[in-house]
């Protein structure tokens, strides 16, 4: 009778490592002789959190710590389990840790989805040694971790498997399976899995099982067994703020190749279009400005083309606003000059417009002094008259510098002349 998957235990749950010479990757972390290995073989651990993507291996160290320690170890999936369960399970270890000194291993994965007060729930157990907390997360703890609670954990950060590292976890898992998978087909597994060992081995066990249905012992087409992969991109994890980063950076660097990858792996991965429509609105005033203009104006198009025609339609205006932001001259005197000017109001909080700049709509207002001295500006050859606009404390001062670059050089050669004009004037005074 043929052998068939569904009636097993999953092969990544077959295959996972029952000690450290069956495991494989880590070895920045987990090496011989390295701190968290040293630790965990001399059964003297301490609470830690470790972080890292999905089917690296945190799990699997989860179960050789379970095998290796003599203290008690209880296993928490805060995805499945509510902290009405966590609650006993802590106070169980304090009575222990009071009657024999040893405290209690509780591992709890996905530790992320835990809110900021049921983690608080874990702290006076920590903090007092009943309980040697390991947390399991895909999260950035320094965002999903609060503060206190982190403070208690070392953070140990797990990479991604490398290629080659799934390729030898795949052909340790065939041995005992009775089908054989060509090299290359093994390869473009190991590629698609995107470091995850999950993910290839369960992609290792669909093919083999279409293989077992359709009567075959070997594999040689393994792209046409098994679905797609999905992008490494994951848009509510940290992937969701390193390619906007990328995505920002390619622009600000003028590559639009890379700049366009990075759109398309979010786009294609789920992300909203409209976040990506904002912060490339963002970048076109931060890190183009008045250089050019209408980088603004093409990214507030991008942005309503993808409010109105929603996926998949609106990639391609997304994409031309990308590119033009990368291609564009580069200039961030805008920015340097709102940073400038938000200081100096941070700094005076309470300075007081001009008294020759105030509207003056009442008679009351203009026995005041309001709006004396002001001089419509329309009124005057030119329609410029050299003034100070600014509070008195800022006579003189400059915000905005333009750059040499695109239409911004226009723009400062015109200032120029009207800072010396400027300069006239107030020597005058």
């Amino acid at each position: 009778m043929q052998k068939s998957l569904w009636n097993e235990e999953p092969l990544a749950s077959r295959v996972r490592p029952k000690d450290f010479n069956e495991f494989v990757g880590q070895d920045h972390l987990l090496s011989k002789g390295m701190p968290l290995r040293v630790a965990i073989e001399s059964d003297k651990l301490y609470s830690c959190i470790l972080y890292g993507p999905p089917g690296c291996g945190k799990t699997s160290l989860a179960e050789i710590i379970k095998n290796r320690t003599k203290n008690d170890f209880k296993h928490f999936s805060a995805a499945t389990q509510g902290v009405g369960i966590l609650k006993p399970m802590m106070k169980e270890a304090k009575e222990v840790f009071s009657r024999t000194g040893r405290p209690t291993v509780i591992f709890v994965d996905e530790i992320h989805r835990f809110s900021k007060s049921q983690q608080d729930t874990m702290l006076p157990y920590v903090e007092d040694g009943s309980v040697i907390l390991i947390g399991a997360t895909t999260e950035n703890p320094s965002f999903e971790i609060i503060p206190a609670l982190l403070s208690r954990c070392r953070v140990f950060t797990f990479n991604p498997l490398s290629k080659e590292d799934v390729i030898f976890i795949l052909k340790k898992a065939l041995k005992t399976e009775g089908i054989t998978f060509e090299d290359s087909e093994l390869d473009i597994i190991a590629e698609m899995s995107g470091g995850d060992a999950r993910t290839a081995l369960n992609s290792l066990e669909e093919a083999m099982e279409l293989a077992r249905q359709s009567g075959l012992s070997k594999v040689t087409n393994v792209e046409k067994l098994i679905q797609k992969s999905l992008p490494r991109y994951r848009k509510h994890a940290d992937e969701h703020y390193d390619f906007i980063s990328a995505l920002h950076k390619s622009m600000r660097g003028s590559d639009p190749d890379a700049a366009v990858y990075y759109l398309a792996s979010m786009l294609e991965s789920g992300e909203d279009p409209l976040y990506i429509a904002r912060r490339v609105v963002r970048f076109a005033s931060e890190d183009i400005g008045l250089a050019d203009p209408r980088a603004l104006n093409i990214a507030i198009d991008a942005y309503q083309a993808a409010h109105f025609i929603g996926m998949p339609e609106c990639t391609t205006a997304l994409a031309q606003a990308v590119i033009y932001c990368a291609v564009a001259p580069k200039s961030n005197a805008v920015y340097r000059a709102y940073v400038k000017a938000s200081e100096d109001v941070k700094a005076h909080p309470y300075e007081k417009a001009p008294m020759m700049l105030r509207n003056a709509p009442t008679k009351l207002m203009k026995d005041m002094g309001y709006g004396k001295g002001y001089i419509y500006q329309h009124d005057v050859k030119g329609a410029f008259l050299v003034r100070n606009y600014l509070p008195a404390r800022l006579k003189g001062k400059v915000f905005y510098q333009p750059t040499n670059r695109g239409l911004e050089s226009k723009i400062k050669e015109k200032l120029e002349k009207l800072w010396k004009d400027f300069k006239k004037w107030e020597d005058t005074q």
